[in-house]
């Protein structure tokens, strides 16, 4: 399996203000962060690899919907939501990085509809 790659949007960086390098900086250190977990385990294997891209993406999931939480706090008080949106906007490209990763990408979905068989939930509870 090859190495997954992850990167920062530019259109993401280019909505930020200026002077906003560190949060760029912040989201590269993220992005490192999930690689290496990934990549690490994909040494060991794809179902290790599929397990630790769905750690990942269940990470992604809940820190997209805190950040959207956010932009509607921030927009309620009448200030600038920018960064939350920004961030919310980065999680959901991460997640479309990981699905783009061909030989990922099946062995996430097996690995993400184990985890949901796991925890007992069916298609006629929803």
């Amino acid at each position: 399996m090859d190495p997954i790659d992850l990167v920062v949007p530019e259109e993401l960086a280019s909505t930020l203000p200026e002077g906003s390098e560190e949060a760029v900086m912040a989201m590269d250190r993220e992005i490192t962060q999930y690689e290496t977990y990934i990549n690490d385990a994909m040494e060991a294997g794809e179902e290790e690899a599929a397990a630790a891209a769905a750690d990942v993406l269940d990470r992604l999931q809940g820190r997209w919907e805190e950040y959207d939480g956010y932009i509607v706090e921030l927009r309620a008080w009448g200030q600038s939501s920018i960064y939350a949106e920004v961030w919310c906007d980065f999680q959901y490209a991460l997640i479309q990085q990981l699905y783009e990763h061909e030989e990922l990408a099946a062995a996430l979905d097996r690995e993400r509809n184990a985890r949901i068989v796991d925890d007992g939930i069916r298609l006629s509870d929803v």
